[in-house]
């Protein structure tokens, strides 16, 4: 069985004025009916395959999280709140510590509450896929075939087939340049999902390596925690003194047991307003909206309204949002200055 561990603590600003810190991107709807983090829990049903999930998540969402499962009629094994965000290593060390409690050969499944993955068919035969090579002990990462050029994304070069699907890591490569996305699309290279396959053993084995300080302070927040209910509170003072750093920093590009497996479905980390727009309905116009709009002239746009009444004419190629209390227009083509914007938005 394979024990999933969803992230769930992110607290991201590029989809202001909607998301907020009082409400993360993962717990709203916006590539389909249900929230991403909803969405991300029911792809990970499947009883032949994985077993219940376990969410880690901020103390500031614990109501947000149990009312999201409650109202879509889904369960977790247990939630766990972080009193303090200190990015995903940490986090990932508490989520396999736990797994490897009831048993230490489990396979623990990383997945981030935020992302979109639309076919839950495809994702699961991806996973199946990496599931050999992780338990012969690989770090399995799933690469997503890239779709255009990205900028905003991290790649895997694949290296040497290790078995039907896993690959062997070549390298790592940061975010990059617009040239250089090109290249590295038309070699070959994968999207760095943030989505990784292994024994919680490894995992462990790893932090212990490279991050002892994460795993000491993971093991002390777990022995000091508190049972609240459906929550398990991490001990404040120990989780503090965990290192912030990314489980791809701290493990994934300095294990030397890593491979890629590439992932045969559709995704999107939902980053910024243009990835809601690709993941919309276009009406044949290529305008998504959703909410309450009148359009007239108006050639691809995002309208996204909790309330108002958006009108628009003669125009293209917009992000207008629209909340009670704020409205954002911009370019699509401009979108990831959405977050500078909202620190001087809330600043006047």
């Amino acid at each position: 069985m394979i024990v999933p561990v969803i992230l769930s603590g992110g607290e991201g600003r590029r989809l202001w004025p909607l998301s907020s810190p009082e409400r993360p991107k993962q717990f709203l709807a916006l590539a389909g009916d249900e929230t991403l983090l909803q969405q991300t829990v029911r792809r990970l049903i499947e009883p032949a395959m994985f077993a219940p999930a376990i969410i880690i998540g901020g103390l500031g969402q614990r109501f947000l999280i149990a009312e999201q499962l409650r109202a879509a009629g889904l369960a977790a094994d247990r939630i766990v709140l972080e009193p303090r965000g200190r990015n995903t290593a940490p986090a990932m060390a508490v989520g396999a510590l736990l797994a490897a409690e009831r048993d230490p050969e489990a396979l623990i499944l990383s997945a981030h509450a935020d992302a979109s993955i639309p076919d839950a068919a495809a994702f699961r035969a991806t996973v199946a896929a990496g599931t050999p090579a992780a338990e012969a002990g690989r770090v399995v990462l799933f690469g997503v075939r890239p779709t255009f050029p990205a900028t905003g994304y991290g790649y895997i070069e694949p290296g040497a087939p290790i078995d039907g699907a896993a690959h062997e890591v070549a390298r790592f490569i940061e975010k990059p340049d617009a040239a250089t996305a090109e290249t590295l699309v038309a070699a070959g290279c994968l999207w760095n999902s943030g989505l990784f396959l292994m024994r919680a053993s490894r995992l462990i084995e790893e932090l212990a390596r490279h991050e002892p300080a994460v795993l000491a302070a993971a093991r002390a927040a777990l022995a000091a925690a508190e049972t609240d209910a459906d929550f398990l509170r991490l001990d404040p003072a120990a989780f503090a003194a965990a290192p912030s750093i990314s489980i791809d920093h701290a493990v994934m590009e300095r294990t030397d047991r890593a491979a890629v497996v590439a992932a045969d479905f559709e995704w999107s980390d939902i980053g910024a307003w243009s990835a809601v727009w690709e993941a919309q309905p276009h009406d044949a116009a290529g305008n998504a909206v959703r909410g309450r709009a009148v359009l007239d002239d108006t050639q691809r746009c995002l309208v996204f309204s909790e309330g108002p009444l958006v009108a628009a004419c003669g125009v293209s190629d917009l992000i207008i949002v629209a909340t009670p209390e704020r409205v954002l227009v911009v370019p699509r083509g401009r979108d990831q200055q959405v977050r500078s914007l909202a620190e001087r938005a809330d600043e006047a």
